[in-house]
């Protein structure tokens, strides 16, 4: 006679940043002890902070310490803990972990070790995908010799090609190859990142399927032989193949083939004898044919937009499943209540390219959780204010999630909520996160994984503000500058201050604009009269110093980042980054007479992009080069990056080695 489940007393958390506090608030709902890991880098992090206990594995490099299973196990055995949670990357998709974890007498938080070999290895996957007559995109399963070898492959399958880490996920040793070229360094590359990020280098290739919509189906099994999908997420939007923004459901996907996709998923799975959370991505194209791409055996980093609109908290149910217990629902009581966005706050800065930015969060404010009927807003991080960022791991510091009725009003909700989420002291992706939700195509659901490539194919200079929007700024920033000035004097108040008279007559400029005003402020707050003659009316209850203005523009919500800046503002807000200036009508005569100060001349230098280091430099001193030639690779937060010549010349001196560490804007070459 079988006994009943017993739950676990203590379970281990083998992974850090937000997926492991994440784990540590379902586990403390449940009643269950955890365990924390740390490297040097994280003795002072969130997770660390969070657990009942915590253990020191090794020092910062991934491979020196997470990845580490020795390691691991040692601080399973000195902490009693019955169990491991493996989150995602790192060791979660590893079958080694787990026989080592079987071994041990220690329940794994994951699918048996037969299904981690079996749908974990991309290749082995496509194999038995093939097998059971699921449709797959064309590509060469067998392990590839080298980088001639990937090239031979390459023109076979025909261009463009994808070249991926048979062991990979998120992003990492992740390729796209349109010609012989970019396919011999792609593979190279994908190689080393592999084995950098997962301890296996092995390395397939697939045709690139162009305007596709990357759609993957959230499955959940049991050992009873029960399995469910938890319907669909719409990931396409993807920079260098990492997801950055993603949604459930999918704005594409009909009933039918939602229908279809999910009994596929569970057949798929239940083939190979999977339990606990998995995820089945497909590439779905414009006629909503979908193709198996792989099988994630494991929590995927975006997984709480589907708990968000089916109410299910999936880590609990891994728990309850490693434990032995049956599902408590089945596929018919799965319904999709709303809609739910994912945005992932990363550290990198959209204004040089999206590279790696590490350092101090100086501030960090993320906007309040709120779940109501009618919305919610959640935010999944790791990091705290005061703490570090660490050029060691993956650049993502935060999952905000926001869930509506409607797809429309959960947009809104994550505008407000970026709005609102205050990031100083490195560079971070929210102006474009900003922008993404403003952007037509977005909004109307038309996007395929192209959509940043095509939309931003210059990279992200921030966003052109209309000329309404503008006025409206220029009218807050108006009344927001008259307040300073009450402060500036030593007399307190707010917009409907009268205790002294300041100016009334002002110029703001922002942009390339100059806007002529006369204010006329009472107790409620500020009417603003251009010179145009249109009015703007702006209340609010910001006094100088504080960083977010929450503000009332005609009677429209209006919110703006403000940071002080000489005769003026520094405003972010909607993705744009604006200098603003607010003077007298005389000092804006002036100041229209002075010249324009320049920028240093960088161009006869190569400058390191972020803080990285340097894996090789592929030029000597004395060498040509060519427009796209390329001259070193560095690598920072576990991608590298080739940094190319942007026009021809011959280099003069070269100052970086393979090895050294770098800043941001450290000179590695210079040119004739």
């Amino acid at each position: 006679m079988s006994k009943d489940p017993v739950m676990f007393k203590k379970i281990l958390i083998a992974n850090r940043g937000e997926i492991a506090c994440r784990v540590i608030k379902t586990a403390r709902k449940m009643g269950i002890q955890t365990v924390a890991i740390y490297s040097d880098a994280d003795r002072n992090a969130l997770h660390v902070r969070m657990a009942d206990e915590a253990v020191h594995i090794g020092p910062a490099p991934a491979n020196q310490s997470y990845i580490v299973i020795d390691n691991v196990m040692k601080a399973i055995r000195e902490t009693g803990a019955e169990a491991v949670h493996p989150g995602y990357g790192f060791l979660s998709e590893n079958s080694k972990f787990a026989e080592a974890l079987a071994a041990e007498g220690v329940a794994f938080i994951g699918p048996p070790v037969g299904a981690i070999e079996a749908m974990g290895d991309k290749i082995t996957s496509k194999k038995l995908a093939q097998e059971a007559k699921v449709s797959t995109v064309p590509g060469h399963m067998g392990l590839i010799d080298d980088a001639e070898h990937a090239v031979k492959i390459s023109t076979e399958i025909g261009y463009p090609v994808m070249i991926k880490a048979s062991a990979g996920g998120g992003g990492k040793g992740m390729r796209i190859a349109w010609n012989d070229t970019e396919a011999r360094e792609g593979f190279q590359s994908s190689k080393n990142e592999a084995a950098n990020s997962f301890g296996d280098d092995r390395i397939f290739i697939e045709k690139f399927v162009t305007q596709p919509r990357h759609i993957e189906i959230q499955v959940l099994a049991d050992s009873h032989g029960n399995t469910v999908y938890l319907h669909e997420r719409e990931c396409s939007i993807q920079r260098r193949n990492q997801k950055v923004i993603e949604e459930a459901p999918s704005p594409f996907l009909d009933e039918k083939t939602r229908a279809k996709m999910g009994a596929e998923a569970c057949a798929l799975a239940a083939a190979v004898g999977y339990t606990s959370a998995g995820t089945v991505e497909f590439i779905v194209d414009g006629d909503r044919n979908f193709y198996f791409l792989e099988m994630n055996t494991r929590l995927q980093v975006e997984h709480p937009v589907t708990e968000l609109i089916t109410g299910v908290d999936l880590v609990e149910q891994m728990i309850r499943v490693a434990a032995g217990e049956k599902l408590s629902f089945a596929q018919k009581d799965l319904k999709i209540n709303g809609w739910a966005m994912e945005s992932r706050l990363y550290a990198e800065d959209p204004y040089r390219n999206f590279l790696p930015s590490i350092g101090r969060l100086t501030r960090y404010r993320p906007p309040q959780e709120i779940a109501e009927k009618g919305r919610a807003v959640r935010n999944d991080t790791g990091v705290f204010e005061g703490g570090e960022i660490s050029m060691y791991y993956d650049p993502m510091i935060a999952k905000l999630c926001t869930w509506a009725p409607t797809r429309d009003a959960a947009i809104a909700e994550m505008r407000t909520a970026l709005d609102t989420f205050e990031v100083e002291g490195i560079g971070h992706n929210l102006p474009f996160l900003s922008a993404v939700m403003d952007h037509e195509k977005f909004v109307s659901g038309n996007i395929t994984t192209a959509f940043i490539e095509e939309e931003y194919p210059d990279g992200f200079e921030g966003v052109n503000l209309s000329d309404p929007d503008l006025k409206r700024i220029a009218a807050a920033c108006c009344a927001m500058y008259r307040v300073a000035e009450i402060r500036r004097t030593r007399i307190s108040g707010r917009m409907g201050n009268h205790e002294r008279k300041v100016g009334t007559d002002w110029v703001v400029s922002l942009g390339a604009g100059h806007h002529a005003m006369t204010i006329d402020a009472d107790k409620d707050g500020a009417t603003l009269e251009f010179d145009d003659g249109t009015r703007h009316r702006v209340e609010s209850d910001w006094t100088p110093g504080q960083p977010l203005a929450r503000l009332d523009v005609d009677g429209k919500p209006l919110i703006l980042k403000v940071a002080q800046a000489s005769g003026g503002f520094q405003i972010r807000t909607r993705g744009a980054d604006l200098r603003v200036f607010v003077r007298s009508p005389r000092r804006a005569e002036l100041a229209a007479l002075m010249p324009e100060k320049l920028p240093p001349d960088t161009s006869k230098m190569l400058l390191c992009p972020m803080p990285g280091l340097i894996v090789k430099v592929d030029v000597s001193e004395g060498d040509e080069v060519q427009e796209g030639q390329a001259l070193c690779t560095v690598e920072a937060m576990k991608m590298e990056n080739i940094l190319r010549a942007e026009k021809k010349g011959i280099v003069t001196k070269i100052n970086a080695a393979a090895g050294d560490s770098l800043a941001v804007d450290d000179v590695i070459m210079e040119f004739e």
